[in-house]
């Protein structure tokens, strides 16, 4: 074997050994929704409902609320958060909030299933690990996919998303925080599996370990340079894990 190969083989098996410790030590597996269980705006695109919040916001004369980099955000939870900062708790906020929640019930009919999420989701609960969901999303929308899907019953009661109080999105951990506490869980004996830095700035201030997904370079990159330890291109290894093979 070539000094190349054997480097290559020594990186895998350090990887999978990383994998292994983290799973090994998880009791609690916190999962964000939108890209680690599903690509939930595969076909009804996060850019396009981001576009569509600003137009709402232009039609009513507040066009000059947003800054220019937050009219050209791709993601409507920016735009969310940008305009509950400047009116918190107002039904400007509240309309703007259903508005999405309504684009985000729109594309999970259409979104796509995470290769391998469905069977690990399902392993990891056949096992005794105890799962949560912890995202930005509207909770509702969360229960719409799952349904769907038949994977309720691997989370349910414990899916924490949106509320009103915006301030308190990712990366703040008051989601990840209030799954611990109904769970009866030390941080430490939970892991967090999300594919933003946001999800790895929640899971450093509640204390949890991180494992990064990222189905492409760049969120790859973005994840790395953010800080996290472990990242996965895909749910495969964590599944072969789970099973021993």
């Amino acid at each position: 074997m070539t000094s190349d190969a054997t480097t290559k083989t020594d990186q895998t098996a350090n990887e999978i050994e990383k994998l292994r410790v983290l799973i090994e030590s998880a009791r609690v597996v916190l999962w964000d929704f939108d890209g680690p269980i599903c690509r939930l705006f595969a076909r009804h695109t996060a850019e396009r409902v981001a576009t569509e919040l600003v137009d709402w916001l232009a039609g009513r004369g507040l066009r000059n609320l947003l800054s220019d980099s937050e009219r050209d955000s791709l993601d409507p939870h920016e735009v969310l958060r940008a305009v509950d900062l400047r009116h918190p708790g107002s039904d400007l906020v509240t309309e703007l909030e259903e508005r999405l929640t309504q684009e985000e019930l729109r594309a999970a009919g259409s979104a796509l299933p995470t290769a391998y999420a469905d069977p690990l989701i399902r392993t990891w609960t056949a096992v005794g690990a105890r799962l949560a969901i912890t995202t930005n999303n509207s909770p509702k929308v969360v229960r719409t996919y799952l349904d769907d899907r038949g994977l309720t019953a691997c989370f349910a009661p414990h899916i924490y998303g949106r509320t009103t109080d915006l301030h308190l999105l990712k990366p703040d951990p008051h989601c990840l925080n209030r799954a611990l506490a109904a769970m009866g869980s030390a941080p430490s004996a939970a892991l967090m599996i999300g594919d933003s830095p946001s999800d790895l700035a929640a899971a450093h201030h509640a204390g949890v370990p991180f494992l990064g997904y990222a189905r492409n370079e760049r969120k790859g990159k973005l994840l790395r340079e953010a800080g996290a330890g472990c990242v996965v291109a895909s749910l495969e290894p964590l599944l072969r894990v789970l099973r021993g093979w």
